[in-house]
């Protein structure tokens, strides 16, 4: 994955390739990407009116959230860029396994998370992402999702 010194999509560029709309367009910037794998920047994590906060604050969890925008950005631009003409589905995310949390929350964290995730396997139907989030360098959740593809139109 080449690596940018400029975001190459803005949150208006990624907004057009994902389906979460709003206060829930997580990812800010994406940095870098390539057939296989994806960086992003989001910096909305200390927002006090995050909408995936709870009282508690903004809990390690969330990363999940953050991983699966990152895997559906990147299915966007890899439908996007395919020959295939089949344009962007909308998936769901159907599980996260060996996830590791390295902290409680991620409010609390100053400046920007990198969002990275790598298509391990994958298929017309599904896909199996490993992911890793990490503040200045400094891991904070790890692991591996699962997104359901939803069916191509016949139209």
């Amino acid at each position: 994955m080449s690596a940018a010194r400029v975001p190459l999509l803005d949150v208006a560029g990624i907004r057009a390739l994902i389906p979460h709309a709003g206060r829930m367009a997580l990812l800010d910037a994406l940095d870098a990407w390539d057939a296989t794998a994806i960086r992003c920047t989001a910096t909305g994590h200390t927002a006090p009116d995050h909408p995936l906060r709870s009282a508690g604050g903004l809990l390690a969890p969330a990363a999940i959230e953050y991983a699966a925008q990152a895997a559906a950005l990147h299915g966007g631009l890899t439908a996007a860029g395919s020959a295939s003409g089949t344009g962007v589905r909308g998936g769901l995310l159907a599980s996260a396994r060996a996830v590791q949390f390295h902290r409680l929350r991620l409010d609390d964290l100053p400046g920007p998370l990198t969002i990275t995730a790598e298509r391990q396997a994958g298929d017309a139907r599904q896909w199996l992402y490993a992911f890793v989030i990490t503040h200045g360098g400094q891991p904070v959740a790890e692991g591996r999702l699962t997104v359901v593809l939803e069916p191509e139109s016949s139209a």
